[in-house]
């Protein structure tokens, strides 16, 4: 077994995510000292739970990370899980937390599995012998997806105890989540012949970098799809049975909302919605993708804020030179930077208007 019971991994779990908000908000803490926290819990989370850590921190990350320049940036209060406060909504950024998280502790528990960390826990050589396709069989020692996604779900899925139409969508978006790190493993190969002819080829699977399944789910956060339910439904049977089947009958592979986004251009001190206003933009650099490159458009001119250029200085270590022995010593260079940020002005530049309803 990979588990022991429900309820001591529903405390595991929200501990972690307490601990990692917290720590992010004290000087000097890191996932070092989370870590050590935790491993003064209970034996029945003792072995999977840094790892488990890990990844609730790794997915976090990549949320920052993928929504940088976007009106809705993963910011710190979306990253509770628990919807039992109230306080959570049901839209496609909501899917999109539960889906990175969930992807982010399946998959650092399996790539702890495959360096060795878990006792119980090996290479997937299920397949090893078979035919996999034309000209090469499975061999090789595969990373033990199997054992990330059951140890993952354990965790995560066990914080859904509702039986209404919420929880239903954080389940089949933590599911959605598992499925990306399955959906984007990769196929190495092996080539075996005289004189390396590659008569035969002997693959297995890997994980992909971390980032892959993050631009994954963002895509499918872009083709996420609204489920429209009755009011009320859930609270019975009937209604319990209902929203099963329509979950049932959307595909695990999509994220799936119940709400509309609210404005995120505007400031909303209810949902704790910071607005555009202040943040900063992007508009130069050889290295800058399309989305970068019109993110001023998007956080400032349509949201009828004007683009501010501020000049600064910043000081860097460069020239460096290794001195006999033993020592790297640098100069320190001063370079003239633009930065671009949003802010309110009488006659608004950068862009149209903000457009009510427009997609974040």
């Amino acid at each position: 077994m990979y588990w022991e019971t429900k309820k001591i991994h529903v405390i595991s779990f929200i501990a972690i995510f307490a601990l990692l908000q917290w720590s992010e908000t004290k000087p000097g803490t890191s996932l070092r000292s989370v870590n050590n926290f935790l491993m003064t819990g209970p034996k029945a989370y003792l072995i999977y739970s840094s790892s488990v850590a890990a990844g609730a921190q790794s997915g976090i990350e990549e949320c920052k990370y993928q929504f940088a320049w976007d009106r809705w940036n993963c910011p710190e209060r979306a990253l509770q899980l628990s919807s039992h406060g109230g306080l959570r909504g049901a839209n496609r950024e909501t899917a999109f937390v539960h889906a990175i998280s969930s992807a982010g502790v399946m998959y650092t528990l399996t790539r702890n599995c495959s360096l060795g960390d878990f006792d119980n826990c090996g290479c997937d050589d299920s397949r090893n012998g078979q035919l996999g396709g034309q000209g090469w069989l499975w061999g090789g020692c595969s990373d033990n997806v199997g054992f990330g996604e059951a140890i993952s779900k354990q965790f995560v899925d066990a914080l859904e105890t509702g039986q209404d139409a919420r929880a239903a969508m954080n389940l089949h978006n933590n599911e959605a989540g598992r499925k990306a790190v399955k959906g984007t493993m990769k196929r190495t190969c092996k080539c075996h012949g005289v004189s390396g002819s590659c008569t035969t080829q002997t693959c297995w699977l890997q994980l992909p970098e971390f980032r892959e399944v993050g631009a994954h789910l963002k895509e499918k956060y872009h083709a996420a799809l609204k489920v429209d339910l009755l009011q009320g439904a859930g609270n019975s049977a009937a209604g319990r049975g209902a929203i099963a089947d329509t979950f049932r009958s959307i595909s695990t592979r999509e994220l799936v909302h119940l709400e509309d986004s609210p404005d995120y251009c505007l400031e909303n001190k209810t949902l704790g919605l910071l607005g555009t206003e202040g943040r900063e933009c992007l508009r130069r650099g050889r290295a800058l993708g399309r989305w970068e490159r019109r993110s001023c458009r998007r956080l400032c001119g349509d949201c009828g804020l004007a683009v501010e250029e501020r000049r600064a200085e910043t000081v860097s270590s460069c020239n460096c030179k290794f001195h006999w022995c033993c020592a790297v010593r640098c100069e320190q260079c001063r370079r003239r930077v633009t930065k671009y940020f949003c802010s309110r002005a009488d006659r608004p530049r950068g862009g149209a208007a903000h457009e009510p309803g427009r997609k974040p």
